[in-house]
């Protein structure tokens, strides 16, 4: 047979001498570090947990308190924010229209009633003073001069009375005569209430020339200026405020479920924690009206004014009863950052760190809301010796007392 040799160009092999050494080694890498992983695998696997139960190495804790938490019998209280205001604020305006010229007092500064506060310029009330004191003059002259034409004319119609009598004159001269005397008695009197008016034109122009020395309607301190000299001051805009420190009171709004169990007279707690002071106060007003959009209503307290401060802020704590709480000393509290919490010890003397939540504060302690139940014990001194995961150490702990036994 006839081999037929096909048309066409046939394509050349390419060269591949030249990758087969660069596949060679990095076979040979891969293969070294195969074989160098599977030495550590095999070689770990020789070493083998022992099958039991580990130990915990726990810290030993000493020199603590430890506490069974009981429940005890506390007062209950409705506790709201209150405020310190004077009995007295007076909110001085000006009565007059001017500039204001001089200023007597500051921010701060102790009053007494009467004391000027303030200038407000004068030249136009001194003006209307000087007018009113010249009518007034004016005034007492015409006075003087009716009751002399009043004094002839009595003296004259005497006279003439005689003469009637003596037959001299007729009675009509007479009833002349008595005419011009009821003409004088009247214009005596006429002039009588002229001066009257012109006195008190005259006792009017000075009050408002007064009205330009602004004075301090009641001793006490100055809390608040709204005017500087070279303002003008307008008839009823506030000027300043002077507040009678003597004697303070706490103003508080209270929820609307108290209002058929509070009376005036009631004690009440007061705790100004600004100042550290705790107060006995006493309810003197009761408003009975209750605001429809914060469901409460106003109640005023009586303190003692002594150290107090208008604007402080107070806790007004109005006692309702007794209650059964669980309360725990403060030094028990442990915060750590924002969790607060409390260290547990268990049966085996193991610590452990309880988050609870803190509810009201008593003279004896805090009560505790959450976290914590009957009968725990919890460390109440020393607690910045324990630690969470802690024992305690055999011998170190302190006599307990019963925290439900405290008032």
């Amino acid at each position: 047979m006839r081999k037929t040799q096909r048309s066409g160009t046939t394509k050349p092999r390419r060269a591949v001498s030249g990758a087969r050494p660069a596949s060679i080694a990095f076979l040979f890498l891969f293969c070294s570090s195969l074989l160098f992983t599977s030495s550590f695998f095999f070689a770990g696997c020789k070493e083998k947990v022992e099958p039991g139960i580990a130990l915990v190495k726990r810290h030993a804790v000493s020199d603590v308190a430890v506490q069974e938490v009981i429940p005890s019998q506390v007062d209950e209280f409705y506790e709201t924010a209150a405020t310190v205001k004077a009995k007295t604020t007076s909110m001085i305006a000006s009565r007059v229209m001017g500039t204001v010229t001089s200023m007597k007092v500051r921010e701060g500064d102790r009053v007494n009633r009467g004391q000027i506060l303030l200038s407000i310029d004068d030249r136009d009330t001194a003006e209307k003073v000087a007018a009113a004191e010249a009518g007034y003059g004016e005034a007492l002259k015409a006075l003087d001069a009716a009751k002399q034409n009043k004094s002839l004319a009595d003296v004259t119609y005497q006279r003439y009375k005689n003469l009637v009598d003596e037959k001299v004159i007729t009675q009509q001269e007479l009833d002349q005569v008595e005419t011009q005397k009821k003409v004088a008695d009247i214009e005596y009197e006429r002039v009588q209430e002229m001066v009257k008016r012109a006195q008190a034109g005259l006792s009017e122009a000075k009050i408002f020339y007064g009205f330009t020395k602004v004075t301090s309607p009641v001793s006490g301190v100055v809390t608040e200026k709204k005017i500087e000299t070279g303002s003008m001051a307008v008839p009823g805009g506030p000027l300043m405020t002077v507040e009678d420190i003597s004697s303070l009171r706490l103003e508080a709004f209270v929820d609307e479920g108290l209002a058929g169990k509070l009376r005036t007279g009631m004690s009440v707690d007061v705790v100004i924690t600004s100042i550290g002071k705790n107060l006995k106060g006493r309810i003197s007003e009761i408003v009975p009206a209750v605001d429809p959009m914060s469901r409460t209503f106003l109640i005023k307290v009586e303190v003692p004014g002594e150290g107090l401060r208008s604007g402080l802020y107070a806790t007004l704590r109005i006692p309702l009863g007794k209650k059964e709480a669980l309360v725990i000393p403060e030094t028990a509290i442990v915060e750590k950052g924002q969790l607060t919490g409390v260290y547990a010890v268990d049966e085996k003397g193991i610590i452990s760190y309880r988050l609870i939540r803190t509810g009201k504060r008593y003279d004896h302690g805090v009560e505790i809301l959450s976290g914590i139940n009957p009968k725990d014990r919890i460390i109440t001194e020393g607690a910045d010796k324990a630690v969470d995961g802690g024992i305690l150490s055999q011998g170190t702990e302190k006599p307990k007392s019963l925290l439900g036994k405290q008032r």
